[in-house]
């Protein structure tokens, strides 16, 4: 099994709590060697799956908790969002989760699925877990150079 780092922090499920996540994500992906660029990348696609999370999962009530979990690997940055608080069960996730598919009806999982296109856009590699409330688990690579080698990655070369 491959060594990682896992940070998790739960935060209420409030838009004011976003810019605490962006500095997190951008305190973790800097010490990590991450490019300017990419930490910039990284911010904006955190931001909108909180924003998601935070705009869709609650709006019945004011309550609830979004959960970010980190995984810190030596090549890439695994980054989860999900809009159902609790703790991450990594292995129930990884079992259950689905690449994002661009034609795949994002209205089924929120409304506004711009989010998920512009996430899609920023990271790696973007998948999906709706068994317990919607989880996304986004990937950013550390070199360019590794996108890809995963075989269900889209080759650079189209």
């Amino acid at each position: 099994m491959e060594k990682f780092d896992f940070i998790e922090m739960k935060v209420p499920a409030k838009a004011e709590y976003i810019g605490v996540v962006r500095l997190s994500i951008s305190g973790i992906a800097n010490r990590m060697g991450f490019s300017y660029e990419d930490i910039e990348d990284l911010k904006v696609a955190i931001s909108e799956a909180i924003t998601n999370a935070v705009t869709h999962a609650y709006h019945e009530t004011d309550e609830g908790e979004v959960t970010i979990g980190f995984g810190v690997y030596g090549n890439r940055l695994e980054v989860m969002v999900a809009d159902h608080g609790g703790s991450f069960n990594l292995k129930e996730i990884k079992d259950g989760i689905g690449p994002y598919k661009n034609n795949e009806s994002v209205e089924d999982l929120r409304e506004g699925g711009f989010g998920l296109f512009l996430i899609n856009a920023l990271m790696d590699k973007v998948q999906i877990n709706n068994n317990f409330g919607v989880i996304v688990l986004m990937t950013k690579y550390l070199n360019e150079t590794e996108v890809g080698f995963d075989d269900d990655q889209i080759s650079t070369t189209q």
